[in-house]
């Protein structure tokens, strides 16, 4: 199997490195943007070589979009029009609907696969990737049935080979979806690093004091707005009703200390400890 990644970034390069330990993939190309994204994984031996879109797409069975949705967005029908009826084209990006509705009428529609492997951290980069990222990770595929067989066959196998458990659905549940319990986390840490920066002008304070429980909050403020604005305006319904849900709820806990009704506040508490059962159940990684 011969790959062409668009994007050697941490999902990409992620990708790739299982791919190679897996055997999967004969040969890749790494395609970016960035001389330095392309030096690094050439360095660490993510890809075999680089390419520019044409020659890369010319010489691959499978051509993975890993760039921010945006650029998916706008790159995905020009692969399209360049591809053979025997090559396959698939996306990694965190928001679907966009993408899948900008080659519904490709007439080479059915060899693309919408897919979104849910893992990412609060790097960026070929240096940050990791051989092991997907593992027991869920592949969701949306759409499935307006791709070809062969094409999902090959993006299954794919899944299978970085270790992951797949899921199917539609774009706009996918989007919804991930709007809960992906988007608003960010938006949250944003606010809250943003928060703590306004309030606490002493940056030595807040190295010194930082609890886990801090730290661990605050880690996605350090993802890049590269990656994250073109997520917030690809599923901005979606995530402004989460936000909207989400703000209603933190009044809910300023009304209670306001009031000092700590009756109440014990039960907000008590309510969102439910969450424990289904984080701590063993099917969930």
């Amino acid at each position: 199997m011969k790959i062409s990644i668009i994007g050697v970034g941490l999902i990409g390069g992620s990708i790739a490195l299982k791919l190679k330990e897996k055997k999967w993939a004969d040969f890749i190309y790494g395609i970016d943007h960035s001389i330095d994204n392309l030096q690094d994984a050439l360095a660490l031996d993510i890809i075999d070589a680089k390419a520019d879109l044409k020659y890369g797409i010319n010489n691959s069975d499978l051509i993975i979009i890993a760039i921010p949705v945006d650029a998916a967005r706008k790159i995905l029908p020009k692969v399209l029009d360049l591809i053979s009826d025997s090559q396959t084209v698939m996306d990694v990006g965190s928001t679907k609907s966009g993408i899948v509705e900008s080659v519904k009428n490709h007439p080479k529609r059915s060899r693309f696969v919408a897919f979104h492997p849910m893992w990412g951290t609060e790097n960026n980069g070929p240096k940050s990737a990791t051989a092991n990222s997907f593992s027991g990770r869920a592949g969701v595929i949306c759409n499935s049935e307006v791709s070809a067989e062969d094409a999902l066959n090959i993006v299954r196998n794919l899944a299978e080979n970085l270790d992951m458990h797949l899921m199917y659905m539609d774009a706009e549940a996918h989007d919804i979806h991930t709007a809960y319990i992906s988007h608003i986390s960010h938006i949250t840490s944003y606010a809250l690093a943003n928060t703590v920066l306004e309030k606490e002008k002493e940056e030595e304070t807040i190295f010194q004091l930082a609890s886990s429980g801090f730290s661990s909050t605050v880690r996605l403020a350090k993802s890049h707005p590269e990656m994250w604005v073109p997520i917030f305006k690809q599923n901005k319904e979606n995530v402004l009703d989460v936000l909207n849900e989400h703000i209603f709820q933190l009044r809910k806990f300023k009304s209670a200390l306001e009031k000092e009704d700590y009756e109440y506040l014990g039960e907000l508490i008590e309510n969102a400890n439910k969450i424990r059962q289904i984080l701590d159940n063993p099917r969930i990684l």
